[in-house]
């Protein structure tokens, strides 16, 4: 685009005399998108209209149009002011794999490739069995986050109330439970899809995932028929003795040379080591601070002038907890059953045909096994949130105006903690609850 500037005054100059002449000169000024990038540049040239007259001097101005360049910058986006909980899934279909099946079967491939030239399967820690030391401190930490966790979430219970459904998994923290008419029992139907209360416990809000422990996860695998011969530990707990935590009464095989393998065969792992007998005193109480049942029973309810600092103490070791087990879950490995929730600690599944869920009858009580997630280790446990404890029960008219908020999250900030930012988008504190005869004038 070239457009000729159009003088509006022009003085004659004459070539005999020495300087410089000025005139005005005024142009329309183009019409250029403002989404577009435009390099602008002067041209300057003379024309001879007639010999012996006086050279005007004419100035043209051109614009270029070139591609933008992307910025360097990231724009950061608005956060969202709610967020809806993804839906539960099918218990009729198999879960999703965490990995895209495809890179799954371009590792397989690869693996198979190089078993197929004889060449060992490269290791690096902790895949090798041997330990990673940045995340030793790691894991004493998130045990020590478990132990303070369990004991003020304990304590908290005993002024918090929590309700739980008799007939399905349903927990509800308030005075009284709320009216939605969401219950999936057996004996739902009679009554009408309405829950049936009765008064929960730790094990409600803190949904327990356990394990079964192994003192060589690359040793021999747990068989249907020795089940019975190892103990059964929290997740968390398992994942962080794997991890370097040292327990007596858990011991734990830590080698000094790494195990090598071609393709899935183990071709050297050291040899088995028979597990040693644990070492437990009658004054040990260490196997208690690690499990959640009887809890209630050994913390007393805290006095009036503590429960808040309790309440902030236990949402501080909350988020401790899942950020270890995500920050430890990324190395080691853990297994989680693609029907039902049984986790399994370490390179491989355990053969224990316990699996009752969609169509166990074709795997023969086998568990489908699949790469674990955060959640499936250390569940959410979402629950509705509630503005007033104190106030009428929540309908199922009014749901769609509700929040949700994990039941740790619900009992801290009701006894007096700080809300994480990251749960206030999906608690929905900004959304004013109308009541039931202004629910059908709310757009």
């Amino acid at each position: 685009m070239v457009l000729k500037l159009l003088p509006v005054s022009s003085v004659l100059w004459d070539p005999s005399q020495k300087g410089v002449c000025l005139g005005i000169v005024e142009f329309k000024r183009p019409q250029l998108s403002a989404l577009r990038s435009y390099t602008l540049g002067l041209k300057f040239g003379h024309e001879q209209l007639q010999k012996g007259r006086p050279i005007i001097l004419g100035t043209f101005l051109c614009a270029s149009q070139r591609p933008k360049k992307s910025s360097s910058f990231k724009i950061q986006e608005a956060s969202s002011q709610n967020v809806d909980l993804p839906q539960r899934l099918p218990k009729n279909k198999k879960k999703p794999y965490p990995i895209p099946f495809e890179k799954i079967k371009q590792a397989a491939r690869k693996d198979k490739k190089l078993a197929q030239m004889g060449i060992e399967k490269p290791l690096d820690p902790p895949k090798n069995g041997l330990l990673v030391p940045d995340l030793i401190p790691v894991a004493y930490e998130v045990v020590d986050a478990w132990k303070v966790f369990i004991k003020g979430l304990a304590q908290l219970l005993h002024i918090i109330p929590v309700y739980a459904c008799s007939e399905c998994s349903e927990v509800h923290v308030a005075q009284t439970g709320h009216h939605i008419q969401n219950c999936l029992g057996q004996t739902s139907a009679s009554r009408r899809s309405f829950h049936s209360w009765v008064k929960g416990s730790i094990n409600d809000v803190l949904v327990p995932i356990e394990s079964y422990h192994l003192y060589d996860p690359f040793g021999r695998r747990i068989k249907h028929e020795t089940r019975f011969e190892y103990d059964r530990i929290p997740a968390v707990v398992e994942l962080c003795i794997q991890a370097g935590l040292d327990i007596p009464e858990y011991p734990s095989r830590r080698r000094t040379s790494p195990i090598r393998m071609i393709g899935k065969r183990v071709i050297d792992r050291g040899g088995f080591v028979e597990e040693p007998k644990p070492w437990r005193s009658a004054n040990s109480y260490s196997l208690a601070d690690h499990d959640t049942y009887g809890t209630c029973g050994r913390f007393p309810p805290p006095t009036s002038s503590d429960v808040a600092r309790i309440a902030q103490e236990t949402m501080d070791a909350y988020e401790i907890v899942r950020l270890g087990v995500e920050k430890l879950m990324k190395k080691y490995t853990v297994k989680a059953c693609g029907y039902c929730s049984e986790v399994h600690v370490g390179p491989w599944g355990h053969n224990a045909k316990l699996c009752g869920e969609f169509k166990h009858q074709w795997r023969d009580g086998k568990h489908g096994w699949q790469d674990a997630t955060v959640d499936e280790v250390f569940p959410s446990n979402y629950v509705w949130h509630v503005q007033d404890p104190k106030g009428p029960p929540m309908r199922g008219a009014l749901r769609r105006f509700y929040g949700k908020a994990p039941a740790v999250v619900e009992v801290c900030m009701q006894a007096g903690a700080q809300i994480p930012r990251k749960y206030v988008p999906m608690m929905r504190l900004d959304i004013v609850v109308p009541d039931s005869e202004e629910a059908r004038l709310v757009a």
